[in-house]
């Protein structure tokens, strides 16, 4: 097991990363100085039905009582109908102020469940069990939370921080390719941003990782939340420098949200708008054409897409980009490169980003 501490003053917490962890969730918890008694376990039901027993029985063990919610896989849950479905089952099992929010799953669980856990009685410990490579290597650690609205993807949130992050490696062995794969963008991304000795190790590493071998998945999902840990405690609320971690995901959102939810996986989505940010690089940061290549060729070699979609610059795209959070006056604060290994924040206009899809 390796494990680190996330510097956030009152907000700071463990990060564990293993095989097996699950079987040790309520130790762990305990640890952490959770309260045992009435939680909620929250997860989907391809989820649930590996893990969720496995999980239930390790928090009784540690004298939990928790209450299984599930419910549907995919993006779409990521609702305020099912948010609303999740307070009535809270409120049902009488949680209080001294529960617990146990979210295991990947991202769509922990954003939904964590968002839940922010606004129920003004906000309940949250304990993030990320199962999908996505959810371990980056959005478990940080504290965003929410939920899509039909326009567009994270819309409505909060920030709160988790107690506690325990990420068993096991639970990758069971992801499908497609899912698997997908994780492996957000790895890319932080050799891209901040580390261009991980995109080499990448380079070097990757028949291993796609064969999911557990001792280099271990260090991959290790290394890539101590870099995300590192940016969130010096930038907790994304004010400066935590904005490079939006690096692809500016034009991944707004592919996500105007193709709708579901036909991109956030990681491809995400994999073709690091294409994309290459190439806005190359026009506007300096970034070397053999440099862009060479990302774009990693992200090819790891499976991902890396082709912008036929008419994916139309009026649905455009419409969802100008709902991006970062967005004022007309401009998108956008995250490009200069090198490998660094991003900047560069102002682009729409029409400078569209220019990318001709």
């Amino acid at each position: 097991m390796r494990s680190f501490r996330v510097e956030l003053g009152t907000n700071s917490h463990e990060v564990h990363v293993g095989a097996g962890l699950i079987g040790e969730l309520g130790r762990l918890a305990i640890r952490a100085s959770l309260a045992p008694g009435k939680c909620v376990l929250v997860t989907d039901s391809n989820v649930g039905g590996r893990y969720a027993a496995a999980a239930t029985e390790a928090l009784r063990g540690a004298g939990f009582a928790p209450v299984l919610i599930e419910i549907a896989p995919g993006e779409a849950s990521k609702s305020a109908a099912t948010l609303g479905d999740l307070y009535d089952r809270m409120t049902s099992a009488e949680i209080d102020r001294s529960g617990t929010v146990f979210a295991l799953g990947g991202g769509v669980v922990g954003d939904l469940a964590g968002f839940a856990a922010a606004s129920y009685l003004r906000g309940i410990a949250v304990v993030q069990i990320p199962t999908t490579v996505v959810a371990q290597v980056d959005s478990a650690l940080g504290g965003k939370t929410g939920i899509n609205h039909p326009r567009a993807k994270n819309l409505i949130g909060a920030f709160h921080q988790p107690r506690l992050i325990v990420a068993d490696v096991n639970t990758l062995s069971t992801l499908p390719d497609r899912e698997f794969r997908e994780g492996i963008a957000e790895v890319i991304k932080y050799g891209a941003i901040m580390d261009a000795a991980m995109l080499s190790d990448l380079e070097r590493d990757l028949a291993r990782i796609l064969t999911r071998d557990p001792m280099v998945l271990e260090a991959m999902v290790a290394r890539s939340l101590a870099h995300k840990a590192s940016v969130v405690s010096a930038d907790e609320r994304e004010g400066g420098l935590r904005k490079i971690l939006n690096f692809g995901h500016t034009i991944g959102h707004a592919l996500e949200a105007s193709a709708g939810y579901g036909a991109w996986l956030h990681g491809e989505a995400v994999a073709i708008g690091m294409v994309a940010a290459a190439r806005l690089s190359e026009r506007h940061a300096g970034l070397s054409a053999d440099e862009s290549s060479r990302l774009s060729t990693l992200i090819s070699d790891a499976g991902l897409p890396t082709g912008l979609p036929r008419g994916a610059g139309n009026r649905e795209f455009l419409n969802a980009l100008k709902l991006d959070k970062k967005r004022a006056q007309g401009m998108v604060e956008f995250i490009l490169l200069d090198r490998i290994g660094h991003a900047l924040p560069i102002r682009l206009s729409f029409e400078q980003i569209l220019a990318v899809f001709a």
